[in-house]
């Protein structure tokens, strides 16, 4: 089975962009909502989307400080697509160990944009 670095490479560079875009609209989504009028389950879920945020990057930096011996990135062809998989999994653990259990992060936060809310 042959398959087209390039394509691969191609595809990568594309998710960076849709996480960079992703990025944006959450900060745009942030800025721009008015939380008085939200009800209690939005108001969680927003703050436990910041819990699964916050976690996926504490886990990046994290992974960085493991991955202290790297080759060269352009001597890999495959490197790129283990970077693209290895940033799909640390955003699915993230968001999976925010629904599980989390650090308490969230329910903090919601706690005090209710206070902050008067809801």
């Amino acid at each position: 089975m042959d398959m087209d670095i390039s394509g691969i490479s191609s595809m990568y560079t594309d998710y960076l962009k849709d996480q960079s875009t992703a990025e944006a609209k959450l900060k745009e989504t942030i800025n721009g909502t008015d939380y008085t009028q939200a009800t209690d389950d939005e108001l969680l879920d927003a703050c436990k989307q910041f819990e699964a945020y916050f976690l996926e990057q504490v886990f990046k930096e994290m992974q960085k400080t493991v991955d202290c011996v790297k080759s060269d990135e352009g001597s890999d062809p495959n490197s790129n697509l283990v970077d693209y998989f290895q940033d799909n999994a640390i955003q699915k653990l993230a968001s999976t160990s925010t629904e599980l259990q989390g650090l308490g992060l969230a329910q903090t936060l919601y706690e005090q944009m209710k206070r902050n809310y008067n809801l």
